[in-house]
């Protein structure tokens, strides 16, 4: 990567002040928004409120420091992130990006805001989750997945804290975020390195040859998760956690798995199988989950105390829950 080496500064301060991560002019954010109080914090920067001057309206804006990237992988990393979420706009649950600046020292991404915070402080706040819930935001994370993989976009990180809610104190709409180890990849393409959080991580990540479905393995620990409470696949240690998937043993049997539809549980396996060739794609969990729902529709949903769960394995199901990049793509 002839710019992104060149410009690097050797003495390890990472990028120099003034050279260009983006390859054309892109103006002044200052020009068009006011930063207001932050939001969160990223890999490479920060995350604030971001106000239109002109029109009043709302955004995140997610500033990454120049100076943090330390490799020609990071500024590829930022590079490829922007490229993504340019290649999979237009869908209603992506959070959108509305406008890149550069200037002397940061790179700011302007998006939509979602202020309903990440879907697991929903669950933990009201207490509860029914099957019907799950079903719709597995359909949800399938239209997104069949919108990312035909414009030829792996996700790799699909996970609760990266699903969001758009409004404040509503399930819906839930907006897919964070392209931040998306790659672009064309059908039946295969790559090696590992990326991803440990719970969510697919059996074949481990082996180092993986493709698109990885995605929908990722979004069955999420569909467990939410039903029980637990991740599918768990220890104290991250080594644990990658023995447990490898094992691939899925307990649908303990509680509360007896009291829960044969659908949904016939869905689990399906996501969750071990063998690549035999695991759903996007469209046939899109089908199940569309199967659910109608059932559903019959009568009241089932409820279970989620908050009490979460409230036990979430301190657990955070802390090995760093990005893993083990080796180059």
């Amino acid at each position: 990567m002839g710019q992104g080496a060149s410009a690097l500064d050797r003495s390890g301060r990472g990028w120099s002040a003034g050279d260009n991560i983006l390859d054309r002019s892109t103006g002044y954010l200052a020009a068009e928004y006011e930063l207001g109080r932050k939001l969160g914090n990223g890999q490479f920067g920060v995350i604030r409120l971001c106000t239109n001057k002109h029109t009043g309206e709302e955004f995140a804006c997610k500033s990454i420091q120049k100076s943090s990237l330390l490799s020609a992988e990071d500024v590829d990393d930022v590079r490829r992130e922007i490229q993504v979420m340019k290649r999979v706009v237009g869908h209603p649950n992506i959070v959108e990006l509305k406008a890149v600046y550069e200037d002397q020292d940061w790179v700011h991404l302007v998006m939509e805001l979602c202020e309903g915070g990440e879907l697991f402080d929903y669950i933990t706040q009201n207490e509860e989750f029914s099957e019907q819930e799950a079903a719709q935001v597995c359909k949800i994370l399938m239209d997104v997945l069949k919108h990312c993989h035909s414009r030829g976009v792996i996700h790799r990180d699909l996970k609760p804290e990266n699903i969001l809610l758009f409004k404040k104190k509503s399930l819906f709409p839930v907006k897919v975020a964070d392209f931040g180890l998306a790659v672009n990849a064309d059908h039946g393409q295969k790559f090696s390195g590992m990326a991803g959080s440990a719970y969510y991580i697919a059996p074949e990540v481990l082996k180092g040859d993986y493709g698109e479905e990885i995605d929908v393995w990722s979004a069955g620990v999420i569909l467990y998760i939410l039903l029980s409470g637990v991740p599918p696949f768990w220890d104290e240690t991250e080594k644990g956690i990658f023995d447990a998937i490898r094992n691939g043993k899925l307990d649908l049997s303990s509680s509360p798995w007896p009291s829960m539809s044969a659908e949904v549980k016939d869905l689990l396996k399906g996501m969750l199988c071990p063998d690549v060739k035999q695991r759903l794609t996007p469209e046939q969990v899109s089908s199940g989950s569309e199967d659910i729902l109608v059932k559903m529709q019959k009568f009241l949903p089932m409820k279970f105390p989620a908050a009490e769960i979460f409230a036990k394995v979430h301190p657990v199901v955070q802390s090995p829950q760093q990005t893993v990049k083990l080796s180059p793509l």
